[in-house]
């Protein structure tokens, strides 16, 4: 099972002063700063997956990538641009989600090829069009009109996209997106892309769906999936599931979830192998709005902000190294807790307790929690946030190492 991270720019600095906030005056992003592939060990994915859409942009506005920035991938193809190890494979994609309110893709079927082949992906994945629904009750004759649409403008896409691949003899490996609102529209897509010459689909619009959903349909698509036919799911991330979608022919999947929990998710942010523990928040005064609006009300005074602020840090770093006790930890967060959000209905203080008590980060082995200790389990700035999205990355790839295919072998 291939799991594949989709990339949003996401790099941390190997130089970034954890105590003091800095970062070093000489650093350079594009060359200093490291992606998760270099600096854990082991490997986090066995893939990379870009989109069009980050990169040149689309109806919603720019990527999220500079002039410079584009011009550079292009010049030296997605593996030399990320500086990926030779067993990273890549997998270029449109970014349908940022085109979902369209009526039709904003992309040509040669725009897309021209991105693949500029850029050097292993695979590409032909145009879709999202549907946003699923019923597998409603009678064909009833079925939204847009849905309809949608499906039949994705298979469209990927019949043009399949014929001009091998009419280009690129090397790139074609994948067939699949849309549908049902096990057996999904099953149907899937039978048709097979008809055009597929070997390898990817499902889409399965992101809002229960497990037991997309089990269905799997289980549909079975009864017409051939054996050689590998199935990718579009930003599915559901470990405990990974070995029951294995037998049903899927090889790979794409999430964001284990790094975004990070500093996305309320209380799911540091993740260990069997708990999910919540990182302990130490807004930076400077940093936070809520915080700012209430100095600038006159409500809380800047330098008591700040006294808070600095004290935090100071007992959470030296609990870190057995010289606080962890009431005196706690007792210094609530204060800090209610001058930033003195109005909050439900407190995030148990949770910390729980979070220091363990020190989920003595015994974590990766290499950013082995450097930076507790500083990974406190929600902060950006590089201490994204770092912890790393880690979680290397906690997913052990979990994912453990699942078994179904012969029995492990990944």
């Amino acid at each position: 099972m291939k799991f594949y991270f989709p990339d949003s720019q996401d790099q941390i600095s190997p130089t970034f002063n954890f105590v003091t906030e800095e970062h070093s005056p000489y650093r350079v992003r594009q060359r200093d700063d490291k992606y998760a592939h270099e600096v854990l060990k082991p490997q986090p994915y066995d893939g990379l997956l870009v989109s069009k859409a980050i990169v040149d942009g689309s109806v919603r506005g720019a990527g999220k990538y500079s002039m410079p920035q584009r011009e550079r991938l292009y010049r030296l193809g997605v593996s030399r641009y990320f500086r990926l190890p030779e067993n990273v494979v890549t997998i270029g994609d449109c970014g349908a989600f940022n085109y979902v309110d369209e009526e039709l893709p904003p992309y040509t079927t040669e725009e897309v090829l021209d991105f693949y082949e500029r850029c050097d992906f292993h695979s590409g994945i032909s145009i879709d069009h999202v549907i946003f629904g699923y019923d597998p009750t409603v009678p064909d004759a009833l079925v939204n009109r847009v849905w309809k649409e949608r499906r039949q403008i994705s298979l469209r896409y990927a019949a043009e996209f399949y014929t001009r691949v091998q009419e280009r003899g690129n090397k790139i490996e074609a994948v067939g997106a699949a849309q549908g609102w049902s096990p057996a529209s999904y099953a149907d897509s899937v039978k048709c892309l097979q008809e055009f010459g597929y070997q390898r689909i990817a499902l889409g619009g399965m992101v809002p769906l229960k497990t037991h959903d997309i089990l269905a349909c799997l289980k549909e698509i079975d009864q017409v999936r051939l054996p050689a036919t590998e199935l990718h799911l579009l930003g599915i991330t559901r470990v405990t599931s990974m070995e029951e979608f294995s037998v049903y022919g899927v090889t790979s999947f794409d999430s964001t979830s284990p790094f975004r929990q990070a500093f996305m998710d309320d209380r799911n942010n540091y993740h260990t192998e069997s708990v999910a523990y919540t990182a302990i928040r130490v807004p930076q005064v400077d940093g936070n709005p809520v915080l700012k609006r209430r100095i600038l009300a006159g409500e809380i005074s800047q330098a008591k902000a700040k006294s808070a602020e600095r004290e935090c840090m100071k007992r959470l770093r030296a609990y870190d190294v057995d010289l606080e006790n962890v009431d005196r930890v706690i007792e210094i967060l609530g204060e800090y807790e209610n001058l930033v959000e003195p109005e909050k209905k439900k407190s995030k203080i148990s949770a910390y307790r729980v979070t220091l008590e363990a020190k989920p980060w003595k015994s974590c082995k990766c290499t950013i929690c082995t450097a930076h200790g507790i500083e990974i389990a406190i929600f902060r700035g950006s590089e201490r946030n994204k770092s912890r999205g790393f880690h979680n990355l290397s906690v997913f790839a052990t979990k994912m190492h453990h699942i078994k295919h179904p012969l029995g072998q492990e990944n």
